[in-house]
């Protein structure tokens, strides 16, 4: 069965119904041919960098592409159909000159599916000019119908190019004073966020895998956002910090921040008596975190909140002012403020104006009461404090943080966020988008 450019088949036609099969790639040059494949959203965008499946991240975190046999002119692409999550429409395949040519000195190439079904779409550098990229195919649903089309189209610029065509983002090569003439696109923050985790941090890949999950849950698969890790040092918090509690709470923070960023750092602030900016949390330093931290800022004798929201607002906003008037210009990413505390704040009225004053900003807090019940009056009055701009706030307390599972507690991290994104973008505090 040859296929020819614009023509469509089912999928299940080709396979003997099978969602699982091979499609191999044979592009015959003197160059070397670099294939991707891009799982696409509806609107035809790469929502999730994940899905660039190419040399450098050679299978999707579903598990339902994967590229084998990658040499310099033939490549396969293993698919697996029914692991394809709904948010991917669209498997683009495509190949890029890595060095210089143009595809119009391609000889016979073809695209097939599966060795010996006879399915083959053919094509030559005739059929081109200077493009120096392809869209060889696509595999794409229609009607709940998996469908392939033999697309066969030009594109001007190489790999990184066509990431942009997609919609990712190609990080800049450092530059060098030799640069390698055929050097590869580099990965995308995102992507080399992964690579990072998986290299450096290992032990938190199943913990963010829980997290990614409930912000989908919550429409939240692809949103981005900084958090802020606003941690009580009073000298009441001596218990939860000595027994590895909190450790184990931050470790459930850095998870949620890979998810909603691209840095892999969590921003720390401390309040006791003072308030202080504390080092920031990374892939390295996770682990002891809270045993150095300690060290560094003996707990305090008393529990002020207004000075450490003050320096949050400053910190992020760059606000010195204190109105409550909205911010100038919308912005692209809020501020995700976790708030641990086991007890009110000894000034009450500069808490509730700092509140205020925030209603009008881009950050949104999320409290948390840890510890002694029926003592957190104050922080529920805060979450549903009256004349703000917007509400921006929500709470909830625990024993310890360990009351929740894993998926629990991110699931209640996200009760009141997604609601809150939608009416700052009404208010105009955050981009459409």
């Amino acid at each position: 069965m040859d296929m020819i450019r614009g023509q469509k088949l089912k999928i299940a036609d080709i396979t003997a119904n099978t969602p699982q099969f091979t499609l191999q790639l044979q592009l015959n040059a003197p160059f070397t041919i670099d294939f991707s494949c891009f799982g696409v959203d509806s609107a035809g965008k790469l929502s999730d960098e994940r899905y660039m499946t190419f040399f450098n991240q050679p299978q999707s975190p579903c598990g339902g592409v994967t590229l084998v046999n990658n040499q310099s002119n033939q490549a396969s692409f293993q698919l697996t159909l029914d692991k394809i999550p709904a948010s991917i429409q669209k498997l683009v395949f495509t190949a890029a000159i890595d060095g210089a040519g143009t595809m119009a000195q391609l000889s016979q190439s073809s695209l097939r599916i599966n060795e010996g079904s006879g399915c083959v779409f053919a094509f030559t550098g005739t059929d081109f000019a200077a493009e120096r990229a392809l869209m060889v195919a696509e595999v794409y649903r229609k009607d709940g119908v998996w469908r392939i089309a033999a697309v066969g189209q030009g594109f001007n610029g190489g790999l990184d190019a066509l990431v942009k065509h997609f919609g990712g983002e190609v990080a800049e090569p450092t530059p060098t004073n030799n640069p390698a003439p055929t050097a590869k696109p580099a990965l995308t923050k995102r992507v080399q966020l992964e690579k990072r985790i998986e290299q450096e941090a290992p032990q938190l890949v199943s913990l963010i895998k829980k997290a990614q999950v409930s912000l989908e849950k919550a429409g939240l698969g692809e949103h981005r956002a900084k958090v802020c890790l606003c941690l009580d040092i009073s000298a009441s918090m001596s218990g939860l910090y000595s027994s590895g509690k909190i450790q184990a709470f931050v470790e459930r923070i850095v998870a949620l921040a890979c998810r909603f960023d691209d840095d892999g750092e969590v921003d720390v602030f401390l309040f006791g008596q003072k308030a202080h900016r504390a080092p920031v949390i990374t892939l390295r330093n996770y682990q002891q975190y809270i045993s150095h931290l300690i060290e560094h800022f003996p707990l305090e004798g008393g529990t002020h909140y207004s000075p450490v929201m003050k320096l949050i607002r400053q910190r992020y906003l760059q606000d010195d002012s204190d109105r409550k008037s909205p911010i100038s210009e919308p912005i692209q990413e809020p501020v995700y403020v976790m708030f641990v505390t086991d007890g009110a704040t000894s000034n009450r009225k500069a808490a509730e104006n700092q509140m205020l004053y925030a209603s009008y900003q881009p950050i949104f807090w999320q409290f948390m009461g840890i510890g002694r019940d029926g003592s957190f009056e104050f922080l529920e009055k805060l979450d549903d404090l009256t004349g703000r701009y917007l509400d921006n706030a929500d709470f909830f307390s625990v024993k310890t943080p360990q009351e929740y599972s894993d998926e629990q507690l991110f699931a209640r991290l996200m009760n009141e966020y997604p609601k809150w994104i939608e009416q700052a973008k009404q208010k105009q505090l955050l981009l459409r988008g």
